[in-house]
């Protein structure tokens, strides 16, 4: 008879029950990784840090080269190992027009947001660097160092800066992963 005692919260403890079971199995399964202490050093030397370009799991980086054709001219790109940057090379192939924004960078707008989880507070742009500006859902090609921006989150960079002029300039972009 205990259980007539609690027969209208029967669902709600099913429910906590099922969750608390979830949570023990999955905390079960994990596996605890070392920090991988030998990450390349970012372009001013700094070593790169965990939270602006998390490593995955298995130790091994995941970034992904991609091809970006400037008014159909090639250039090289390789997008950092984050959630926003696997979010947008999920959106690849794009075709995308382009606009000169504060003589800095050239923007065009995407289908989607991208996803930002653990994406640092306000990164400095620099030339070369492929952003997302979280608030207007757009994508940034910055042809000159930028400004300090809460909302903008590194993609990835250009491989070549000699390329960096041919964004200042364009029109169209096509971007496209490397196989």
């Amino acid at each position: 008879m205990p259980l007539r005692l609690f027969g209208p919260l029967r669902p709600v403890l099913s429910a906590i029950a099922a969750a608390v079971g979830l949570l023990a199995l999955t905390a079960c399964s994990g596996s605890e990784q070392p920090a991988d202490q030998s990450a390349p050093a970012t372009a001013s030397g700094r070593p790169r840090t965990a939270s602006t370009h998390p490593t995955p799991p298995s130790g091994r980086s995941s970034a992904v080269r991609i091809q970006l054709i400037l008014d159909g001219h090639p250039v090289r790109a390789t997008l950092n190992d984050s959630p926003a940057a696997r979010d947008f090379a999920a959106l690849l192939p794009l075709s995308l027009g382009l606009e000169d924004f504060h003589r800095t960078e050239r923007v065009a707008d995407l289908p989607r947001k991208l996803d930002t989880s653990g994406a640092p507070d306000a990164p400095t742009p620099q030339a070369g660097d492929l952003a997302h500006y979280a608030p207007w859902r757009n994508l940034a090609l910055f042809y000159r160092d930028g400004e300090r921006s809460p909302g903008l989150v590194i993609l990835g960079r250009l491989d070549d800066s000699q390329t960096i002029d041919r964004l200042a300039t364009a029109d169209r972009v096509t971007i496209e992963p490397l196989t």
